[in-house]
Formats: structure tokens, C-alpha cells, sequence
């Protein structure tokens, strides 16, 4: 039986907190997966379901990015497609942005790639000021996002601000998070918990129908799923391309997969990847 990485508490019975719990990074592998496309579908079974909370018991991780070291790209293809006729990880962030509970992120770690998607599809996020970290780092690492990033941030903040994530692929903590329009909010660590609680807790007496069906107008803002499939196959592309490979191998050869600074500053190891080999001058090739 596999390792049980996601745990549910149900509040209430109308507001369920699903905790992730892999540590020591809450990196996710194809078995992470399955168990949260579960999750959503008995979340999506229960009519009595209003809000449901997304947080972390790993310190330092809210939700990280893939497995690299063990998951290969069949690991990816080999899960079936969900039942919006998406792969399985854009099937299941383009369900819970349209069930119609409400999903908040609770973010006091670093949110990666996948974390950093779940965020962007639930309806709320807030983040630690302190402890926050979200970064979509792929194009640093030779890949395209996968999640639906490209699709869902230029909707948040602008053109420019998306690109400046996605191109960037750096670190951005809770304040700036905030700033960008990355996240609803960033808040005191010390009272981020009490704080997300006191809402979900207010959202769930609320009347369900009149929940769902605002959530669902407010929807017509959200991006066509054809948006979503271009980016996850594009991530598949990317994954198998050399470049790819080469810089994930350097990754790994530094220690990512591991507790210890590459985890804790990937922004940074990411951008070292690009600076190594390349001849910089300051003011450009001069003649």
C-alpha cells in the first residue's frame, strides 16, 4: 500500500482542510499525484462541502516542484486523463478552480511549480510574509511550465508581471507576492492561520448555491482549457528536450531533491545555471 502523502480534516462538515504531508520537501512524484486527484474527486462527491483549505505540515514547503530524480517523462504520460479530457495535473487544477466550493491556498513555505499552480487555481491564496516563497522556476531549469501558469498570471497581473515570473524564475516572497498580485494577501505568520480560518469558517454559513453560483459568473474571467492543454504539452515537450536534461542533471548533481540550500534558494541555483559558461560584459560586445 502506497505511503499516504496528503491528509484530510474535516473542520465541519462543509470546511475541510487537506494538509500536505511528504516530507522533507513535499516534492511531487506521480503517486503524490493520484492521491490529490482523489482528494478532489471526494471533495467534488460531497454535497455538503463549502470551502476547503490547502496548507502544509512539511516546515518550510507548502507544495514543491517534481520529482526529478525518480519520476522520468513516461511516469508523467502514464497517468490516465481525467474527466475533463485533460492530462491528469491540468485535469485536476481546472476542476477545483470550477467545483463549486471555495478553495484558498494557506501558503508559510515555498510554493514551486506545483505549489506554485495550486495556488494560482484556487480561489484565494494567502501567503506568510515571512515564510513565503512562490516561484515558478522552469524556464531556468530548460522546461515550460506545465499548470497552467502562462494561462492563469497574465489574467492576475499583467502581461509584463507574468512574463517577469515566468522568465525571471526567481524566488518571490510573501510582500513582493503580494505587490504583483501573485497572491490575495500577505500576512504576519503569526496571524496567517487564525486569519484564513476566521474566513473559511465565515464562507462555509454561507448558503452553498449562492456560493457556487457567484463563484461560477465570476468564472467567465478564467482561461479556456485549451490554454491549459498547450501548456502541459509543452511541458512535455520541454522535459525531454537536451537542455532540459542537462540542466535538471547539474540540479540534482548540486543537491536539488535534497534538504539543503538548493531546495532553500533555487532561484538563485537556477540562475547560476544560466551565467555558467556564458562570457558577460557588462556593456555589451564592444568594437
Amino acid at each position: 500500500m502506497a505511503k499516504k502523502l496528503i491528509r484530510l480534516n474535516r473542520v465541519t462538515p462543509s470546511y475541510w482542510r487537506v494538509i500536505f504531508d511528504n516530507p522533507p520537501l513535499n516534492i511531487v512524484a506521480p503517486e503524490f499525484l493520484r492521491q490529490f486527484r482523489d482528494i478532489v474527486t471526494e471533495l467534488e462527491n460531497d454535497d455538503q462541502v463549502k470551502v476547503v483549505v490547502f496548507e502544509s505540515a512539511v516546515d518550510g514547503f507548502f507544495l514543491n516542484h517534481a520529482d526529478f530524480a525518480a519520476a522520468t517523462l513516461e511516469d508523467w504520460k502514464s497517468i490516465p486523463q481525467g474527466p475533463t479530457g485533460l492530462a491528469a495535473w491540468p485535469d485536476v487544477v481546472v476542476r477545483l478552480t470550477r467545483d463549486p466550493f471555495v478553495s484558498i491556498a494557506l501558503i508559510q513555505g515555498r510554493a514551486t511549480g506545483f505549489g506554485s499552480e495550486l495556488a494560482l487555481a484556487c480561489d484565494m491564496c494567502f501567503a506568510s510574509r515571512e515564510k513565503a516563497i512562490l516561484s515558478q522556476f522552469e524556464v531556468g531549469a530548460g522546461l515550460v511550465a506545465g499548470g497552467g501558469p502562462m494561462a492563469r498570471l497574465p489574467r492576475l497581473m499583467g502581461r509584463g508581471r507574468a512574463l517577469e515570473v515566468l522568465l525571471s524564475s526567481d524566488d518571490i516572497r510573501g510582500p513582493d507576492a503580494e505587490f504583483l498580485g501573485y497572491v490575495n494577501r500577505a500576512l504576519p505568520d503569526a496571524k496567517l492561520d487564525n486569519f484564513v480560518d476566521a474566513l473559511a469558517t465565515r464562507i462555509a454559513s454561507f448558503d452553498k448555491s449562492a456560493i457556487a453560483n457567484t463563484k461560477n459568473l465570476v468564472n467567465a474571467s478564467l482561461p479556456p482549457d485549451i490554454e491549459i492543454r498547450a501548456g502541459w504539452d509543452a511541458f512535455l515537450d520541454s522535459f525531454g528536450q537536451p537542455a532540459a536534461q542537462e540542466r535538471i542533471k547539474a540540479l540534482l548533481e548540486e543537491g536539488s531533491g535534497k534538504p539543503g540550500d538548493v531546495e532553500n534558494r533555487l532561484g538563485f541555483y537556477v540562475g547560476e545555471l544560466g551565467l555558467k559558461g556564458e562570457s558577460r560584459n557588462p556593456k555589451g560586445n564592444q568594437h
